[in-house]
């Protein structure tokens, strides 16, 4: 279907060669993505706590507020592949715009839904799912969009890395204030709705270079299984994908819920918010960090940085005291923040702007799998053997995915672009 890219091969490119973002960090265009990024997850973060409002304030059992999490997560998993073909087709910025709007009505419907009265849970779910479908729209094109508005990516990258951070931290806290003054979901959800509004009004007064030379396009499965091989051509890419998936399923999935049962039966669920808002600080901190240092090995520094969750597992595992605790939670915090910025850049500037959508699809369908997988074994396993034991076990497999990743040379031996 196409022509054989120099991309396919497994040595660095320079893919913002065909790019020319404007000079300057905080160029226009990147002031309005900024904005567009800070609001959304501002946005998104408030809600689980409208859902969970909203439907156990109406009565509905506990296990009403995961159906609707649920479909969310559902759509946004199978159909986030077929969102990076769709942006690499019709290009990320009318995508990502097509999304917003998409979730301002899914997330109005809600408000005005809550603020009537009780709706059904099936329309909360089948709304939820619309949201589902506005994220899968719009998360590939993030990856290709950051590029092509910065000329210092691993920097750019390092600052929305720590604004999501602060962002993840006040959304929640913003919706719970709100519940508490209002008194339901109704206005959360309105809240929400607007911060969708803002982000597709900055999307639209983007004003983006070309992202390279027109490339011919094929059916859309045709391109999934061009993405495919362009996936698979690169050692170091697939590579941490394949050691990722082992990390979501016995790691990353286990280690949220877990950590809210055991932190929340043994120390109160104040404290437990306390030890969520310390991660928050430790991801910012792991994005300032991100800005100082430029490693020459990217993956391999944000491998060994990785150590910091293993601090985490562990003390979670011992049960310590909470002073230890929120040390583990800001180390994982800065650790996994690190990672990102180190994860993100690298690909965002070895991978050519015709293939970055469908790939960064790739990379977030497979890890979000195999993350709803773990979090769904955690509860009968740590039932089984006891959740201490889960997150220790995590310990060594984490502590096998950082020697893997520093053992193989692809990965290991990847050099920075810029």
């Amino acid at each position: 279907m196409t022509e054989k890219r120099a991309a396919a091969q497994d040595i660095p490119e320079t893919a913002g060669a065909s790019r020319e973002p404007s000079a300057g960090r905080w160029n226009r265009n990147f002031r309005l993505f900024f904005v567009a990024r800070t609001v959304a997850v501002f946005g998104d973060g408030m809600v689980p706590v409208a859902l969970a409002a909203g439907l156990l304030g109406a009565g509905r059992p506990g296990s009403s507020v995961g159906y609707a999490l649920a479909a969310w997560i559902g759509p946004f998993a199978v159909l986030v592949l077929f969102g990076g073909v769709l942006a690499d087709r019709f290009t990320p910025r009318r995508m990502m715009i097509l999304a917003d709007g998409l979730r301002l009505v899914g997330a109005s419907v809600l408000a005005v839904s809550f603020a009537a009265g009780d709706p059904s849970v099936w329309v909360v779910y089948g709304l939820s799912a619309v949201s589902g479908v506005g994220a899968a729209l719009f998360q590939p094109g993030v990856a290709s969009t950051v590029p092509r508005i910065a000329h210092d990516v691993q920097r750019a990258n390092a600052v929305l890395r720590v604004c999501e951070a602060l962002m993840t931290m006040a959304g929640p806290a913003f919706a719970g204030l709100v519940v508490g003054l209002s008194g339901g979901a109704g206005a959360v959800f309105a809240a929400n709705a607007a911060t969708f509004a803002v982000s597709g009004i900055c999307l639209f007064l983007l004003r983006l270079p070309p992202a390279g030379e027109p490339v011919e396009r094929g059916s859309l499965l045709a391109e999934l299984v061009d993405g495919w091989r362009e996936f698979t051509s690169r050692s170091w890419l697939w590579g941490v994908i394949a050691i990722w998936t082992v990390y979501g399923l016995t790691v990353a999935g286990p280690m949220l819920p877990l950590t809210a049962v055991l932190v929340t039966e043994t120390h109160g669920s104040g404290t437990y918010g306390v030890l969520m808002a310390v991660n928050g600080a430790g991801s910012a901190a792991g994005g300032l960090l991100a800005m100082r240092l430029r490693p020459t090995r990217p993956l391999a520094a944000g491998a060994v940085a990785l150590l910091g969750v293993v601090v985490n597992l562990l003390v979670l595992g011992l049960d310590l005291s909470v002073p230890a605790l929120g040390a583990g939670q800001f180390a994982g915090g800065a650790a996994f923040a690190f990672w990102l910025v180190m994860w993100s850049t690298t690909v965002q500037t070895h991978v050519p702007p015709d293939a970055l959508n469908r790939l960064h699809a790739y990379d977030v369908s497979g890890s979000l799998l195999m993350m709803a997988a773990g979090r769904a074994l955690a509860g009968p396993v740590a039932e089984a053997v006891g959740a201490g034991r889960v997150l220790l076990a995590g310990v060594v497999v984490m502590l096998g995915v950082v020697g893997v990743m520093l053992g193989v040379r692809p990965i290991r031996e990847l050099r920075r672009v810029g």
